[in-house]
């Protein structure tokens, strides 16, 4: 009886002594276990995903950047303007739209490139009214000052061809002509790069081959139909170099200057009072250049 109450005795002790291991204090430094279905650990990862946050709505738009000068379109050539005025058998401009403005005139300056100065006064004078004209030249002039027919080119104003010489072209045969238009052809494409499509013989002479050879250079052959008689009755008088082109003024006036010092003097005045006339001053590279067939 005794021994199996020492047996009971000990096998208690036993369970009492392996529910007290089990019931130990976990250790706070061992990390704690964590299920497959527990929430993921938060990892440290390396960058998170970037994401752009929204412009706000009052963000200024971006600027774009500015173009650079090997990007920038380049500007039509002149050449590719389309034309608005034409000139008929009687020398004056006329606009192609029959609803066009008629009140305009064409600024013609012969016998140059003289003298710095004087060029220099005109140019000045016709940037001060925005105005446009046609320079016709002597190819002897201008072999003698080249940097003239470069500045009145670069000025953006009209070369046209008056033959090298200033002689009566009429009175020539044809390959003598040939040499003096064509002459100045070549001399002006050289200086400037561009050819002449005016051309306006000396005297106003279309006689004889002046015309057909002035066809095959592709030239517009004209004269005028207003003249100022700077040359002649005006001549060392600006006043009067004025007056007479008041006097003949018409819508579409085709204006014959020469490269004079009254005529310089009297320039800045004339053109005052075209304006005050409400005249606008055609530019000779609006007009159409159509030869007769």
């Amino acid at each position: 009886m005794k021994k199996n109450a020492l047996i009971l005795l000990l096998l208690s002790l036993s369970v009492i002594l392996a529910a007290c291991q089990t019931k130990q204090p976990p250790n706070p430094s061992a990390p704690k276990a964590q299920s497959a279905a527990a929430s993921p650990a938060v990892q440290p990862a390396a960058s998170p995903p970037t994401v752009p946050a929204p412009t706000p709505a009052t963000s200024p738009m971006p600027m774009p950047s500015p173009v650079s000068a090997e990007t920038k379109p380049a500007p039509a050539p002149v050449s590719s303007a389309k034309p608005a005025y034409y000139m008929n058998s009687s020398y004056f401009i006329k606009p192609l739209d029959e609803k066009g403005n008629r009140k305009v005139v064409l600024l013609t300056f012969d016998d140059g490139p003289k003298k710095k100065e004087m060029v220099d006064q005109m140019l000045d004078v016709l940037d001060k009214h925005h105005a446009k004209a046609i320079f016709f030249v002597n190819g002897y002039r201008v072999k003698e000052n080249p940097e003239l027919l470069k500045e009145i080119h670069d000025r953006g104003q009209t070369i046209g061809n008056h033959s090298w010489d200033h002689i009566d072209l009429s009175k020539l045969p044809k390959e003598k002509i040939e040499q003096q238009i064509g002459d100045v052809q070549s001399i002006v494409k050289q200086l400037t790069g561009e050819t002449p499509v005016f051309f306006r013989p000396p005297f106003g002479t279309g006689k004889g081959f002046v015309k057909e050879v002035a066809k095959e250079h592709h030239l517009l052959f004209m004269t005028w139909s207003n003249g100022s008689l700077d040359w002649a009755d005006n001549k060392e008088n600006p006043q009067g170099v004025i007056q007479s082109v008041l006097d003949q003024l018409n819508p579409g006036s085709n204006i014959l200057m020469h490269e004079l010092p009254w005529t310089v003097q009297a320039l800045d005045e004339l053109l005052s009072k075209l304006e005050q006339k409400e005249y606008g001053f055609v530019d000779p590279k609006a007009i159409e250049i159509k030869l007769d067939k």
